[in-house]
């Protein structure tokens, strides 16, 4: 089970609250959004603007919000965890990266974080964006990826190319996700990590089906539907 940017029901989503709430709670992972603002620090922010309409890659670190932690200060807050990072990489967003600069500088913090405790499969990085997500692979085959989208309109093909390309797993969206496709995937060797189920017994048909991860905002209550 997953924690959506933490325990994002109980606290407030990407804050250092919120990912050790999930810990706390007995989360098995988190799931976390990365940004980088003007000063080239990674923060950890789902929209590319603050609450009040500022965009983060405008400003510097000093600017943003106190609640907004850096990647590093998320990443000690997961403590053990298994974390999902996300890149924030949208073309339509005003903090696009199109050379993935962003991406390969999340790569050198998770290098830090996997030097000092040796598990490079406590993380995985996922993006909607795919160019980005074959670029992480590219520059490091040994950390696990995974593929962010809504759709998948042929789950044999896709599971048979992101196998083809190195990637670990595929994030598809929770009212996508059929037995058929979940199999699908799992012949290719590729896991289905889907997002974002807040809903019990869609929990527990999702699980019937093998599942590998749920991204829900109550890692409490989906702990709950996994223990039975």
């Amino acid at each position: 089970m997953m924690a959506h940017r933490g325990a994002s029901k109980a606290a407030p989503a990407n804050t250092l609250a919120a990912f050790r709430l999930a810990r706390d709670m007995g989360a098995h992972a988190v799931e976390l959004d990365v940004r980088q603002c003007a000063s080239g620090e990674l923060v950890v922010h789902h929209d590319p603007q603050i609450a009040d309409g500022r965009i983060i890659i405008h400003l510097t670190k000093s600017q943003l919000p106190e609640h907004i932690p850096t990647l590093d200060e998320a990443l000690d807050a997961c403590g053990d965890m298994w974390v999902n990072v996300e890149v924030k990489n949208y073309y339509t967003e005003p903090d696009y990266d199109a050379n993935d600069t962003r991406t390969l500088a999340v790569l050198d913090v998770l290098r830090r974080h996997v030097a000092a405790h040796g598990d490079v499969n406590r993380y995985l990085l996922s993006c909607f964006r795919r160019k980005t997500v074959d670029r992480a692979h590219a520059e490091w085959a040994a950390l696990p990826t995974a593929w962010l989208t809504v759709n998948v309109s042929d789950a044999a093909a896709l599971a048979r190319d992101l196998r083809e390309s190195g990637h670990a797993a595929v994030h598809p969206e929770v009212s996508r996700v059929t037995k058929e496709l979940i199999d699908a995937f799992h012949a290719e060797g590729v896991r289905v990590n889907t997002w974002t189920c807040d809903d019990p017994a869609r929990m527990r048909e999702l699980i019937a089906w093998g599942i590998d991860g749920i991204c829900t905002n109550v890692p409490d209550v989906a702990l709950d539907v996994l223990r039975g």
